[in-house]
């Protein structure tokens, strides 16, 4: 006899624990392929001086590792997740793409609208353009990289977005979506709407301030690893260790800066919403530079490095431990970075774009911040410190307890949008309430402590 079938999300009621994980948005095989298409970039760079001599390629020949290299391994990651997107899950045909493919037969152009949207368009990149040149932090290190990269793209996306937008018009099933509201602002157009109009900023204030950092730390990693010296790093746990660790760093920069790139309806993969909640852009960009240089930076407010070393300082001498050590953190990376690998074309932080249930997601609703903030205590160990003082290592341990605080935060605030915009989500947060491996417990343990502490 077959199981019965789970209630869908619609079905099912407050209160009401759902009976299977419900199915995420994004296929497993996303991820899967946009992971081996980076993975053998990275090692087409790395072997490219032998793979040269062996086909002949005259001249001399050095590891790709640049920038440039760099920036078209998110075009090797995209590019099979586009295509098993569009022509496997076929997910330009899903109704939450808010497309209708039909109306390209019966709908005439109306070019007012494209206009709109366009103007739309162009004022908010110019604006958002303007606040690039005005942030000082944008002027240094690595933004400078990310703001040539947009500085390059700009004009051929303006170009495109005139024939894009025509497009999409004519397949929408209400072509008056936030950029119309916020282009009918400017043109004095009747019919606009001021909370679509803030809808719209939220999500391009979101993909304009995470693009460019995203960006900027791209070509640093992917460096590291293409050049990295196997032969001398393989007998030193403490090196093999680090070594995965920054390819699986690369890995979560690479495919989240796809997520940022890609948001658009064709592929399901657009922002339906950005987080509404102050609360959560706070307690987001606190992580974020510049605010993370002044609140949580070493020797800021929140540093939690003050007088330490990290592990591979206090393990030396111990090469059992060291390598069990290495394990250990190479494991809490591989879960975070699996966490924006399941996401495919759809990463971005404070934005509702579909429901993800499977990989490391089965088993907590937030596997990227539990296991970056575990991470951090069993790297820097801040109880630990070079000064012999315990008053270092009482501030560090505060500190730190305050940054996995400020992550419990972004975590709420992230479920409470998520709540409000999908029922599904609402299914999958009560059955891990219940089921979840590491959530089920986590929140029994919780509701104890609230009863204890509750007053009488």
């Amino acid at each position: 006899m077959s199981a019965p079938a789970s209630p869908s999300a619609s079905e099912v009621r407050p209160g009401q624990t759902p009976t299977r994980l419900p199915a995420s948005d994004v296929s497993s095989m996303v991820g899967i392929l946009g992971l081996a298409g980076l993975l053998s970039w990275i090692a087409f760079c790395r072997y490219w001086p032998e793979i040269a001599g062996a086909v002949g390629v005259p001249g001399v020949h050095i590891r790709l590792s640049g920038p440039k290299a760099a920036l078209f391994g998110l075009v090797m990651s995209a590019l099979p997740m586009v295509i098993w997107s569009v022509f496997v899950d076929k997910v330009h045909l899903r109704a939450s793409t808010g497309l209708d493919w039909s109306l390209r037969k019966t709908r005439s152009r109306d070019s007012q609208t494209t206009r709109t949207k366009i103007i739309g368009l162009w004022v908010t990149w110019a604006v958002i353009g303007g606040l690039y040149v005005m942030g000082r932090w944008y002027w240094q290190g690595g933004y400078g990289f990310a703001l040539t990269v947009i500085g390059y793209a700009i004009i051929p996306a303006a170009l495109l977005s005139i024939p894009y937008v025509r497009w999409i018009d004519g397949v929408m099933v209400n072509p008056r979506d936030h950029s119309w509201h916020f282009g009918a602002l400017l043109l004095r157009q009747e019919g606009w709407e001021w909370d679509e109009v803030k809808k719209h900023w939220r999500s391009w204030i979101i993909k304009g301030f995470f693009t460019a950092f995203m960006l900027s730390i791209v070509p640093a990693g992917f460096a590291y690893v293409v050049n990295a010296d196997l032969q001398t790093i393989l007998s030193n746990p403490a090196i093999v260790g680090i070594l995965l660790i920054e390819l699986l760093f690369v890995i979560d920069v690479q495919i989240g800066t796809v997520g940022y790139v890609l948001t658009n309806r064709p592929l399901d993969a657009h922002i339906r919403s950005g987080n509404p909640f102050l609360g959560g852009w706070v307690a987001a960009m606190i992580c974020y530079p510049p605010l993370v240089w002044g609140i949580i930076g070493n020797g800021m407010v929140l540093g939690y490095e003050n007088q330490t070393r990290d592990w591979t300082y206090w393990l030396a001498g111990n090469e059992i431990l060291l390598w069990g050590w290495a394990a250990w953190l190479v494991l809490l990376t591989a879960i975070y970075a699996a966490a924006t690998v399941v996401f495919g074309m759809r990463f971005s932080n404070l934005t509702y774009r579909g429901v993800i249930t499977h990989g490391p997601f089965k088993y907590t609703r937030h596997p990227a911040y539990l296991s970056k903030n575990i991470f951090w205590w069993c790297s820097v160990m801040p109880f630990l410190v070079t000064s012999d003082s315990m008053a270092d290592a009482v501030r560090n341990v505060f500190a730190l307890l305050c940054v996995n605080a400020i992550y419990y935060w972004r975590a709420k605030t992230e479920e409470a949008h998520l709540l409000a915009e999908d029922p599904k989500y609402r299914e999958y947060h009560a059955w891990m309430e219940e089921n979840g491996v590491i959530t089920a417990p986590l929140d029994r343990l919780g509701k104890r402590l609230m009863l204890l502490f509750s007053p009488t």
